[in-house]
């Protein structure tokens, strides 16, 4: 299964649900639908597969105020653990 997005409008927030895989080759997708429509949220509740550019992309928008809405605590951890990374590196360490 690829990635399905569906835009989901609510009074003054635009949310993103994504199903399927959330991969590398599918955020140009993703990036395209958020060019289009302004979004505040991603639903993560049926993603079911990610991968290392994913994690980091997902850790950037969260940086910039996206929400990730039901996000899979395996997806959670990682991003949890790739920016402990990134700031590590960024600190020096």
């Amino acid at each position: 299964m690829t990635l399905r997005i569906q835009k989901i409008a609510t009074d003054n927030k635009s949310i993103l649900l994504l199903s399927g895989q959330l991969v590398s080759s599918e955020l140009k997708s993703l990036l395209d639908e958020i060019e289009r429509t302004p979004t505040k949220a991603f639903d993560l509740i049926e993603v079911t597969l990610v991968d290392l550019d994913t994690v980091r992309f997902l850790a950037e928008c969260e940086a910039r105020g996206v929400e990730l809405r039901h996000c899979p605590p395996y997806i959670r951890e990682w991003i949890s653990r790739e920016s402990a990374r990134a700031a590590g590196k960024r600190s020096g360490e």
